[in-house]
């Protein structure tokens, strides 16, 4: 388990990544801190903590401009996903706040509207040692509907409509799943589990247009047996083809969004000794393999190559009823 602080002593080559001398004392502090709250687990819990990450009449929002959504699918086999993040928060946490200072990120899970009881859990956005909260606040219920589909859509609503982040410069979405969304947006369920009211279904592919002009959103894709065409095809009509990037482990699935975001904001020369002071050959390769299949969506710029579109009227988010 990575540790909050500097230590790098469990790394496979100690010693050969710096987070910065001018950073010792800060890291010092959050290493202290952590340590009196106890030891770091995620552990099995019969129920999420509402109080931190229930959707209904929620609203989150940020001030600062580097922002990170992070979202992974906690259904069936996903479920070990949230488990390896937690793992790795104060990897994440630290590599980003090393290169922006003022970096927040904000936790989802999510499940299937149909069968889950708990399908769209956000936390709110937050840094340092908050971050443990937010996500043992989470509950990924391992459970799913059929037919190869999970509720992603009405998280992607709650997304599109309640997430606020007015200050920030191209803000990063990164979601961790294995399956298709649902074709439309169910106004019952945006009742039932967001607390809102919408009079008719939404088109899910418009909606994530539409988000894809508010975030740079990835899709890093754990393989489906069989039907891995299909479902990359699904979501490349979304949010790009070149937006939806395998990862073959989901222990590396940190590594593929760190390098994601160092890329983006100038920064991968660094990611790139932090990756190899931690990991042998073997995972290096199979992290620069998910890194260039996003190649050319991820150009070393700070805009989404979708920026430019117009966002979607409300009303072409609506179906006909023909």
């Amino acid at each position: 388990m990575y540790s909050w602080g500097d230590d790098t002593s469990s790394w496979k080559n100690p010693g050969a990544y710096d987070y910065g001398s001018a950073r010792k004392p800060y890291l010092d502090d959050l290493a202290k801190d952590a340590a009196s709250k106890g030891p770091r687990s995620y552990s099995y819990k019969a129920v999420p903590d509402l109080a931190l990450v229930n959707p209904k009449g929620k609203t989150i929002k940020t001030e600062s401009e580097n922002v990170v959504v992070v979202a992974v699918d906690g259904t069936g086999s996903m479920q070990a996903w949230p488990a390896e993040i937690f793992d790795r928060l104060p990897l994440l946490y630290q590599t980003l706040s090393k290169y922006r200072p003022d970096t927040e990120i904000s936790f989802s899970v999510i499940g299937d509207a149909t069968s889950d009881q708990w399908p769209t859990q956000v936390s709110d956005f937050g840094k340092e040692l908050v971050l443990d909260d937010m996500l043992k606040a989470l509950k990924p219920e391992g459970g799913g509907g059929g037919g190869m589909r999970e509720s992603y859509e009405l998280w992607g609503h709650f997304m599109n409509q309640y997430c606020e982040t007015p200050q920030a410069i191209s803000p990063t979405m990164i979601i961790m799943g294995d399956e298709m969304f649902y074709p439309q947006i169910n106004p019952s369920q945006v009742k039932e589990i967001l607390g809102r009211e919408v009079q008719s279904p939404l088109n899910s592919v418009a909606m994530w247009k539409e988000l894809s002009s508010k975030f740079d959103i990835y899709l890093l894709r754990k393989s489906y047996t069989g039907h891995d065409k299909e479902i990359t095809n699904h979501w490349a009509e979304a949010i790009g083809s070149q937006r939806v990037i395998p990862v073959e482990e989901s222990t590396r699935a940190v590594d593929v969004a760190l390098g994601l975001i160092a890329k983006k904001w100038g920064y991968f020369s660094d990611f790139k000794t932090n990756l190899s002071a931690r990991q042998d050959e073997k995972n290096i390769d199979t992290v620069m393999k998910s890194l260039k299949a996003a190649s050319a969506a991820v150009p070393g710029s700070t805009k989404s190559i979708l920026l430019g579109a117009s966002i979607a009227s409300k009303k072409s988010l609506r179906l006909t009823e023909e």
